[in-house]
């Protein structure tokens, strides 16, 4: 029954005030420790400051967390959360981590050095507190050597990954003196307070995570050497088209340093002999010359990317020539293999596609993949006695969509094990064993649950943690209630229904719009409420606006205004259904999934949701409710005198400048999520179960129906007054377009209720119907027009 209140983090670099950052996110209490100077800087010479002054004493704790604060991305969720750090050293504060139930080591990766600082800490804990390190290669049962009973039962190894708050991987290493209630409670609290995939992990070498990845890192340098390939192509073959991050592998080079990944890679290759693919670990010339000349990547400016500016000032990126060590601009890479791809959204489908390629890019995969397959085969049991534990690992560490033995189940454990033994890739012997046994994936769902193929046991056995969770991807098929091309509606059991969007992106078009009602019809009829959550990368990135500039171009005005009309109509069916609806949004959560959000009862955001109504930026302004909304929300803020017209300004503003929030918590400042009605949850895996829960309370609780407003309070020409000079004064200052004024003008008039005399109360179907028309009057200008087809042509709509 351990409570984490208080939290010291003893080493204030990269990721020591990242870590910390982290669990202020989260609502601890953090005292954040470095070192004391040696010497004085310029500035503290210049102020005759000495040593001794607490400033000058705290200026490395201090700089450290300062500079992280202004790193992008953020690693805090608010800003206020700051607050929640306090800042010391080791002489003057080591005393207090007395007050602290956790102590996360982050000091520099030497044996020696950390043993000191650990006997140090052991002067000053309390019995019982939690000591962890988050070494990222030393072993767990050295760091703790000479320590007492009580300091090694409750030390173990944490080591998460860069940066702390967006990547989800947290290695949970024990040593062989750790209480297993330890490592419990750090699997369990890492899952379900930090947001993280816990992973046990042995204490081998680089553990699991670097082990595989810089493993699949090293393997693709020597690939390249032999294939003959550019930077370019291979960033290009190792991106989203595999399912992996849009860095691929050069790019995630640079960003991680080159000196830190030649770091883990001869720490595999000196610490593990018996490693079957060692000499992949050797180092290939053209990068020790790299570490050499001091191009380690974006903490140097320059890797295997370089970026410059040209005689007119305007940047370019250039990539590094492998041979001749020249950076050279980028090239444009085709290959058949990954054209005929490009429909293929389902990843597992596209890994099949991409492994039978038959050209040069289809040969990379072969030769990649076989090598990555045989490779983590052979790490059972070395570094993980279930294989599904280095799938997480991978998943959650280095971004991949798809872990190895998932890949190699969606490409065919059988086909790929013919091929890897035609290149003498040998797997391990039980991959074998277990296709004898006529057991031919690594992974199978049954009754909604997940299995993995135990190689010792020769069954399948249920992935522990999975009770209080609900996967959707793992639900049977009785539990689809109903289903179109855009949507699928689930039976979540306990009387909630829950709809998930498919569409690219899961942007909002017919076919969602379709299913959203039916899901109301449902859940109306035969049901106790609606949960409206998906898994994909993100919640959604809004209206379908390629389906808007269509119509707009082809001025098929009617069938537009039928539209607008169904999506607002949509929304405020979900206001005023006669059953609880509750939105779980995460990730983007744009425009039209905004405006779903603003409409649900209740919103269950995850942390990591980014969220706005970004109608602005096509030329337009929030035409499903969003704008009735905010005037709506404005209303209920509105006070007498000046605060009323701050309030107008501030909502205004937040639309007109297309705002998106960095976090959920964000969300809240900007009045999409409303303080003491929605909620935030930082696990992601565990969010689906909690809105359906918090349903079901609604539920329970006795939901009535509500009733459409008739009171909503708009300024009318005062109001307008305001906007129209704040339009007129950023055109005369060249800060907006003619057609920027146009769109503020458009948006001033649904907030403030039109041309009204002063503030008067209207209906919200009165307010819709100034959007709808304001809407449609933008989407007929020419501007918007050239707008919404550069943005569709070049699929930036998406992306922004």
């Amino acid at each position: 029954m351990r409570h984490i209140k208080k939290v010291a983090v003893l080493g204030s670099g990269v990721m020591g005030s990242r870590i910390a950052c982290h669990f202020a996110n989260i609502g601890a209490e953090v005292l954040l420790l470095d070192m004391v100077p040696r010497e004085l800087n310029e500035k503290e010479q210049a102020k005759g400051l000495s040593l001794e002054h607490k400033s000058v004493r705290n200026r490395i704790v201090n700089d450290s967390l300062t500079s992280a604060l202004k790193s992008n991305p953020s690693p805090i969720y608010r800003k206020s959360f700051a607050q929640r750090i306090a800042t010391g050293n080791f002489d003057d504060d080591l005393a207090k981590i007395k007050d602290c139930d956790w102590v996360i080591e982050v000091i520099v990766e030497r044996l020696d050095i950390k043993q000191q600082m650990f006997e140090k800490v052991e002067q000053h804990r309390k019995p019982g507190t939690l000591i962890t390190s988050n070494t990222s290669g030393i072993p767990i049962r050295m760091l703790s050597e000479g320590r007492s009973e009580d300091f090694k039962k409750n030390f173990c190894g944490t080591h998460f990954f860069n940066p702390p708050r967006y990547l989800k991987l947290l290695e949970i290493i024990p040593s062989p003196d750790t209480d297993p209630a330890v490592i419990d409670f750090l699997m369990n609290y890492g899952e379900r307070f930090l947001g993280k995939t816990t992973v046990y992990c042995k204490d081998t070498p680089a553990f699991i995570a670097n082990r595989v990845g810089v493993y699949s890192i090293q393997a693709l340098f020597h690939t390249v050497s032999d294939m003959k390939l550019s930077v370019t192509a291979v960033d290009k073959l190792t991106g989203p088209v595999m399912g992996r991050p849009k860095s691929a592998t050069f790019r995630t080079c640079d960003v991680v340093g080159l000196d830190t990944l030649v770091h883990v890679a001869n720490g595999v290759r000196e610490n593990c002999p018996n490693d079957e693919q060692r000499h992949l670990f050797e180092i290939p010339d053209y990068v020790s010359k790299m570490v050499e000349k001091g191009w380690l990547g974006s903490k140097t400016k320059q890797g295997f990317y370089k970026k410059v500016k040209d005689e007119n000032g305007k940047s370019d990126i250039l990539a590094l020539d492998l041979e001749t060590l020249e950076y050279k601009p980028k090239e444009k890479v085709r290959y058949a293999t990954l054209e005929t791809a490009k429909p293929i959204d389902d990843l597992a489908k596209r890994t099949k596609h991409l492994f039978n390629g038959q050209d040069e890019a289809g040969e990379f995969y072969k030769r990649s993949f076989s090598g990555l397959f045989a490779y983590v085969s052979m790490r059972i049991p070395e570094i993980a006695d279930e294989l599904y534990k280095i799938d997480d690992a991978m998943r959650a560490g280095f971004g991949y969509e798809m872990g190895p033995f998932e890949a190699w189940d969606a490409i065919g454990v059988e086909a790929a094990l013919k091929e890897m033994e035609s290149r003498d890739m040998k797997a391990a012997a039980w991959v074998s064993e277990m296709l004898d046994k006529g057991v031919t994936s690594f992974y199978k769902t049954e009754d909604g649950k997940r299995y993995y193929y135990h190689q010792n046991k020769g069954t399948y056995e249920l992935i522990p943690g999975q009770e209080d969770k609900v996967a959707l991807s793992n639900l049977p098929e009785s539990a689809i209630v109903w289903k179109n091309s855009g949507t699928t509606i689930y039976d979540l059991g306990d009387g909630i229904l829950n709809i998930a969007f498919h569409t690219k992106m899961n942007t909002i078009g017919g076919e969602v719009i379709s299913g959203l009602n039916k899901a109301l019809d449902l859940a109306e009829s035969s049901y106790r409420g609606l949960v409206v959550a998906n898994e994909g990368q993100n919640f959604s990135a809004g209206a379908n606006v390629g389906m808007i500039f269509m119509m707009a171009v082809e001025q098929e005005w009617d069938e537009l205004d039928f539209a607008v009309r169904a999506f607002q109509n949509t929304m405020m069916r979900i206001r005023y259904s006669s059953v609880p609806v509750v939105a779980a949004p995460h990730g983007l959560t744009l425009g039209g999934a905004c405006e779903l959000c603003l409409h649900a009862d209740k919103v269950i955001a995850n942390a990591e949701t980014y969220m706005g109504l970004v109608e602005f930026g096509v030329g337009v302004i929030p035409g499903g409710g969003g704008t009735k909304e905010f005037a709506l929300r404005t209303s209920d803020e509105f006070k007498e005198g000046d605060i009323r017209i701050n309030t107008l300004r501030n909502r205004f503003l937040t639309i007109g400048q297309a705002k998106v929030s960095t976090s959920a918590y964000e969300a809240f400042d900007l009045g999409y999520l409303r303080e003491g009605q929605d909620e935030v949850i930082v696990s992601r895996e565990r969010q689906i179960a909690y809105a359906k829960q918090v349903c079901m309370m609604m539920a329970d609780k006795g939901y009535t129906q509500p009733v459409p407003r008739k009171d909503v309070k708009v300024l009318g020409n005062e109001g307008m007054g305001i906007v129209y000079v704040g339009a007129n004064s950023m055109l005369s200052g060249n800060y907006i377009s003619e057609h920027d004024q146009l769109i503020s003008q458009k948006l001033g008039s649904v907030l403030c209720g039109g041309d009204l005399s002063g503030m008067t109360e209207v209906s919200e179907q009165y307010l819709l119907d100034l959007e709808r028309r304001a809407f449609l009057e933008l989407c007929a200008e020419r501007k918007t027009l050239e707008r919404m087809q550069s943005l569709v042509k070049t699929g930036k709509i998406l992306r922004n």
